[in-house]
């Protein structure tokens, strides 16, 4: 057994217990394998273990693979039928249309003008682009999203039903880093209630989606209503940083 499926049974492992915990079923849970700095073998071996849901942060990163994962002698035609390539990254409203060509979905969306623009990329294109929306709940300058409160949330809730192209499927968010529990749960608390709150007030809107929970705390997210986790370290194992520029 390779390194990378010992880690993968470790981790269906953790994440069937904290759906026991939660008093929730592990089909309730969808595992996005965040694949960042990763080469296209790796992915190529993760898919082969059946992981189907894949992760990327940067725009110009991924371009730089999806020729070499793409491959005919990495995959079987199956393989590759399944395959979904989300961005889950910050994404500058400048690179949406290559986004759009790059991926299956856009988990990062964070203002009006981004929005629009991957929309009329998607109507390009001929496709219907699932989107999540990130939602800013840490204090952290570093991290990326919408304030819940600010007047670009509300704008981007009553605009997107509208854009026709883009079908919006719920929320993501990053807790914040090296804090006590409760303030995790806290965080993943808070997502909830937004969209709870969210999806009453909008409903043509369709919110079923929360992606929160990573590594170090996906156990907390599941137990806090998650719906999507994205797992990079507790899978593939620390990454390297990735060298080039965007």
């Amino acid at each position: 057994m390779t390194m990378l499926a010992e880690n993968l049974e470790r981790l269906e492992e953790a994440i069937a217990e904290a759906c026991r915990r939660a008093g929730r079923g592990r089909d309730e849970v969808e595992l996005m394998a965040v694949s960042k700095t990763r080469p296209a073998e790796t992915i190529a071996e993760a898919a082969g273990l059946g992981l189907t849901l894949f992760g990327e942060n940067r725009v110009q990163e991924y371009a730089a693979k999806a020729p070499a994962l793409h491959a005919a002698d990495l995959w079987t035609s199956t393989m590759r039928e399944r395959l979904r390539v989300h961005l889950i990254g910050h994404l500058q409203s400048n690179k949406a249309a290559r986004a759009v060509e790059l991926f299956d979905g856009i988990d990062s969306v964070d203002s009006v003008r981004l929005a629009e623009r991957l929309n009329e990329a998607a109507g390009k294109h001929g496709k219907r682009l699932p989107i999540l929306i990130e939602v800013k709940l840490s204090p952290e300058e570093t991290k990326a999203g919408l304030e819940p409160e600010a007047a670009e949330a509300a704008q981007l809730l009553e605009r997107l039903p509208d854009l026709e192209h883009l079908e919006t499927r719920g929320l993501m968010t990053i807790a914040p880093w090296g804090v006590p529990e409760d303030v995790t749960r806290a965080c993943f608390r808070s997502l909830r209630g937004w969209r709870e709150r969210w999806a009453a007030a909008h409903p043509r809107l369709r919110l079923d989606m929360l992606s929160m929970g990573m590594s170090g705390d996906f156990a907390l997210a599941i137990e806090e209503g998650a719906t999507r986790i994205r797992v990079g370290t507790a899978l593939f194992g620390k990454r390297a940083p990735w060298k080039g520029a965007e």
